[in-house]
């Protein structure tokens, strides 16, 4: 028996483990592909339900992502899928190492263009799904130090917009969200003490975002989603 299927990719403690359980809350099986995703943690009630199939998969390489579509496909149809991956290493222009530069955009938007380019093919067959990408501040504007992550999420961006146009007309919902301040996690957690509450941006509180984008009737679809807490200058 055939079941609906959803795949985040880049799954951690944070954003990631968040879209899990709020796409499985929708009654999704949600494949949770990382790098080692078999020792992720912290997925709760969605994974004791048994709706979450963790899936070690490096995005940066076609093999890799080809096989985790293949295990979706074999399990039903694709009807949802999220790009969460990125890395970053700050660092001035003139001592950024190239090699790290690459490093950087090949996780933060090469293996961004396979998972969509794997999603749509796999969401073609049915015509309809719904891709998400996730972008930040530095999809926008690239920051003094910040080179190594604007160069990927600008070009993630670029991904998304091309696909929106290409696949849109096909049934196919791409949508890129910017999350435009600090995501709620250990590293933050104590920024709240100086700014207050509700100053850093939710985990939960950005998937219920990513789970509203995917209902949305296809008579009225966004593109570009922006995402900050009310204290953020922008």
């Amino acid at each position: 028996m055939s079941e609906a299927a959803a795949v985040v990719v880049g799954v951690g403690p944070g954003l990631g483990s968040a879209l899990v359980e709020a796409f499985a809350d929708e009654g999704y099986a949600v494949f949770a592909a990382a790098r080692n995703a078999r020792k992720l943690a912290g997925l709760g009630n969605a994974r004791e339900r048994g709706r979450v199939i963790p899936f070690d998969c490096d995005a940066t390489v076609p093999e890799q992502v080809d096989a985790l579509f293949q295990a979706v496909a074999g399990l039903g149809p694709l009807r949802l899928a999220v790009f969460n991956a990125g890395a970053f290493a700050r660092g001035d222009v003139v001592g950024t190492d190239p090699v790290e530069f690459e490093r950087c955009w090949r996780v933060g938007c090469y293996a961004g263009f396979l998972v969509g380019q794997a999603a749509a093919r796999a969401m073609l067959e049915h015509g309809e799904g719904t891709i998400i990408f996730t972008g930040a501040t530095a999809s926008l504007r690239g920051g003094a130090g910040f080179v190594n992550l604007a160069s990927p999420k600008f070009a993630l961006r670029a991904v998304a917009q091309s696909m929106a146009r290409e696949l849109g007309p096909k049934g196919i919902h791409v949508a890129h969200a910017i999350i435009d301040g600090q995501i709620h996690s250990e590293r933050y957690a104590q920024l709240l003490g100086d700014r207050g509450p509700d100053s850093l941006l939710e985990p939960a509180a950005i998937a219920d975002a990513y789970v509203s984008l995917h209902r949305q009737p296809r008579n009225a679809w966004t593109q570009e989603l922006d995402l900050r807490p009310f204290v953020e200058k922008f």
